[in-house]
This record gives structure tokens, C-alpha cells and sequence, in this order.
């Protein structure tokens, strides 16, 4: 069952605390997840081939645009 704990005075949500690697993450970074679901959720669905139209697009010369 996913717990909030503390990391170095920050509050922290843990989702599995009783495995042996859990995984953990602050404010920020839930923030930044949330803000990004539909990106996660591809991911998942292509089992990490793809991530659609949210994938950065390349110019005719193979390198990526900054914007």
C-alpha cells in the first residue's frame, strides 16, 4: 500500500514501501508525471516502442529541433 514518508526533510510518496527496490519520488517529479500522463500511458500501451505524437521531431537532416 503506497505510504508518504520523508527523504533528507522532504515529504516523499512511496508506492510500494514494502518491496526491496522501492520507488519513490517527491512533489517535483509527481508534478512533472502528472503533467506528462498521456506520454506514460503510450509508452505502457506500445510496451516502450513509441511515444506517438509526443515523440520530439527530427528535421530533414536526422537531428532533433531544439523547439
Amino acid at each position: 500500500m503506497p505510504e508518504i514518508q520523508e527523504f533528507k526533510g522532504n515529504k516523499v510518496l512511496c508506492l510500494n514501501p514494502e518491496s526491496k527496490f522501492a520507488f519513490s519520488f517527491g512533489l517535483a517529479k509527481a508534478k512533472l508525471i502528472l503533467e506528462n500522463l498521456d506520454v506514460i500511458k503510450k509508452f505502457v500501451e506500445t510496451e516502450g516502442k513509441d511515444i506517438g505524437e509526443f515523440a520530439q521531431k527530427k528535421s530533414s537532416d536526422g537531428t532533433a529541433d531544439p523547439f
